[in-house]
């Protein structure tokens, strides 16, 4: 079992909706290789091939390969199922959805003065990650209660009660809400004041809470990417992109909590936290590559990503209804009562993703100059991503003391539960004249250092291509794999509860594509 101790200070942001979690570092670089159809099939191996759209995202050396123009776009559809088993009760859901593969224009050209030099400039847009998902669980659970994390966060903010429940409360989300409604009050132990949330008390008498959480998620990460490459006489190759990564994230948490005791005298019964959570923002970076064939028949592939720099906002609501057993039983209140009636609290921060380097290498059979004839190739990668160099920082012009402590300590957990990995990619072709027979394999491995669930991604893939004339359409199934885990609550003092999550997610993509 894995312990997260995650004591983070609140920031001066307005209305403390500053709220950055680790998970919000995971979610924008641990995902698989997305592309064409014809990429996908072959298992998103594209660092050594090139001759695809594909290589703006991968490597843009493989750009250097085009003679011809080329436009193509690629829409997916995907089934996904989602396996849940939170405190040893299983739970299934299904949630299928449209993605948007690998699309762009690729404008190639000569060198009039040297016509072994060739060049070529593309651009591509892609969904890298698709944030389109449904996990629920539920479970009975007599360790710890959700209600706990906010008894602490209020014991941390050393303030008083009139002062967290104000109009300009520094915790509208989280502890003004649950004072309010009496989730949280203080109680006398011992002749000595304490913080307590009103489910410990169930908890205390030896009974459980049947607790149940439903997180719905919809959006993307997307890349737009302008590339240029060279091509000196079909020996080295070599290519830069510059991209603009998009983030588009829609969350909604709802969390209850129930009594199931069936004790009068508990002082509690349940409540129900609803939590709405986007994140929408741009950034800029950089890809550069190599491929050098030392023989005509094998390419070498090597190519390094910067760290995608982003600059997000966050926005947010909250509502939280509270039914105890007692006076003033049943409280409902909406966080906008703590924030001068402001529907949505906002935050502005900078964020930046990991680095990649990836080496590849390629096996074409038959390459000769008529590429009609070619017969197939086999090709890897092996690809490298430091997980835990993802970092927060405040986007304000002048950074509170709170704010630096709070992002300070943000960096210290995400270097603390990450780690780098290698992701492993296989993929090959056949072909019969005009028609081309494809499969693929990746493998993307545990980014945390200490995982309570064996974690990793699997892609197994197959797909088939038709080119002819100047036109070309491909067809491509994949089937994903997803081992994690979701964590719903984070406690100071306690072992960290979590839900195991399954997901076997089918993707049907298409490209079609025309040269001219």
């Amino acid at each position: 079992m894995m312990r997260f101790i995650f004591i983070l200070i609140g920031c001066t942001i307005q209305y403390n909706i500053c709220a950055q979690i680790p998970e919000d570092a995971i979610r924008y670089s641990w995902f698989p290789q997305n592309g064409t159809a014809r990429t996908l099939a072959i298992g998103g191996t594209m660092a050594s091939l090139g001759g695809d759209v594909s290589a703006n995202f991968v490597n843009p050396a493989g750009i250097g390969f085009y003679k011809t123009n080329e436009l193509v776009i690629s829409p997916a559809f995907s089934l996904n199922n989602i396996k849940t088993d939170y405190r040893s009760n299983k739970t299934t859901e299904k949630n299928n959805h449209f993605n948007l593969g690998t699309s762009g224009a690729v404008f190639a050209f000569t060198n009039s003065y040297n016509t072994e030099k060739s060049g070529a400039f593309s651009i591509g847009f892609t969904q890298n990650a698709s944030f389109n998902n449904v996990v629920h669980y539920k479970g009975l659970n007599n360790y710890s209660s959700f209600a706990e994390q906010f008894a602490e966060e209020f014991s941390g903010l050393n303030i008083s009660i009139n002062d967290a429940l104000n109009t300009k409360s520094i915790a509208p989300y989280t502890v003004a809400p649950a004072l309010y409604t009496y989730l949280i009050d203080i109680d006398t132990i011992n002749g000595r004041p304490i913080v307590k949330a009103a489910p410990e008390y169930v908890l205390e008498s030896g009974k459980a809470l049947l607790q149940e959480m439903t997180k719905t998620t919809k959006g993307g990460l997307y890349e737009l990417a302008f590339s240029f490459a060279g091509n000196d006489g079909n020996k080295w190759l070599w290519g830069a992109t510059l991209g603009i990564p998009i983030v588009n994230f829609q969350s909604n948490t709802l969390f209850s909590e129930t009594d199931t005791s069936n004790d009068a005298t508990n002082k509690f019964k349940s409540f129900t936290y609803n939590d709405n959570y986007t994140t929408k923002g741009a950034g800029i970076n950089a890809k550069f590559g190599v491929i050098y064939r030392p023989k005509a028949y094998f390419r070498i592939g090597i190519a390094v990503h910067t760290p995608n720099y982003m600059s997000l906002t966050d926005e947010r609501k909250s509502s939280l209804n509270t039914i105890l057993e007692g006076p003033s039983s049943n409280i409902t209140v909406n966080s906008k009562l703590f924030t001068d009636n402001i529907e949505r609290g906002k935050a502005a921060y900078i964020q930046s993703m990991p680095w990649r380097a990836i080496l590849s290498a390629a096996y074409v059979f038959r390459e000769i100059t008529d590429v009609t004839k070619q017969r197939g190739f086999v090709s890897a990668d092996i690809e490298y991503v430091n997980h835990r160099g993802s970092r927060f920082s405040s986007n304000a012009e002048e950074p509170t003391d709170n704010d630096k402590t709070y992002y300070k300590s943000l960096n210290n957990v995400i270097k603390n539960i990450y780690k780098g990995n290698v992701n492993l990619r296989l993929g090959g072709e056949i072909k019969f004249n005009t028609i081309m027979a494809r499969l693929g394999f990746g493998y993307y491995g545990n980014p945390y250092k200490n995982a309570p669930e064996k974690t990793s991604k699997t892609t197994l893939s197959t797909g088939i291509g038709y080119r002819n004339k100047g036109f070309f359409i491909d067809l491509t199934y994949v089937y994903l794999i997803s081992k994690d885990f979701d964590v719903p609550y984070r406690l100071q003092n306690l072992q960290t509860v979590y839900a195991a999550v399954n997901q076997n997610r089918g993707n049907i993509a298409a490209t079609i594509g025309f040269k001219f």
